[in-house]
């Protein structure tokens, strides 16, 4: 895959050698910036971002990392594919990052061999997110006062289509929702069709999207 990698981060030296291991093992131009505002801006098609934003969280906790993250939002995130690695596992920036447009997530005792597979699924059009981080993110979101008021929600998909997006959106497939909600494969189609039609977006992943920013 011909594609930009930006490592973003202050450790010269640890994310000089990922550049150098990514390109030696994948094929991509790597760069490393220091901060943010040092990325220059995106060119050509925005909803075909060309670059791939690696962003180093190490060391840093929800309320030093979410600031950055906000600040870079409007440009970032809506020109470049984003993933934050060396988190910790449970790491409470998660939820709140996807909501802001992050795509994927690198613990800090995920092999460097992982780094392609995830830059590449990413940049596929899919979340390198787990399951078990999707799924919390839903059943805690009729407690964030930041996400759509609950009367709108309801305006929007009936209780069965939220529920359908709901495991959509963790990554089961229709013949999964099927079994799990007792109904049949070709009711999980038309209930998704439309989702997607009510929504507005074309995909599992950009339905995936809207869930966690509006449900």
């Amino acid at each position: 895959m011909n594609l930009q990698v930006h490592i973003l981060g202050p450790r010269k030296l640890q994310n000089s050698l990922i550049a150098r291991y990514l390109e030696q093992n994948s094929g991509f131009s790597c760069f490393w910036f220091a901060g943010p505002e040092e990325i220059p801006a995106a060119s050509g098609n925005p909803s075909r971002p060309e670059a791939c934003i690696l962003w180093d969280c190490r060391d840093q906790d929800l309320s030093q990392c979410l600031p950055e993250l906000e600040a870079a939002n409007s440009r970032l995130f809506q020109s470049f594919y984003t993933l934050l690695f060396n988190l910790r596992p449970g790491s409470a920036l998660q939820e709140p990052a996807l909501k802001l447009g992050i795509r994927g997530f690198l613990y800090a005792e995920d092999a460097i061999e992982l780094f392609p597979r995830a830059i590449e699924a990413v940049c596929n059009g899919e979340l390198w997110v787990s399951r078990e981080v999707l799924t919390q993110s839903f059943l805690r979101g009729s407690n964030d006062g930041h996400r759509a008021p609950p009367l709108m929600k309801t305006n929007i998909l009936t209780p069965r289509e939220t529920e359908i997006l709901v495991l959509v959106s963790a990554g089961s497939k229709n013949e999964q929702i099927a079994e799990e909600l007792h109904i049949s494969p070709n009711t999980v189609k038309t209930h998704i069709y439309n989702i997607f039609k009510k929504v507005g977006v074309p995909n599992r992943l950009q339905a995936a999207l809207w869930a966690v920013k509006n449900l």
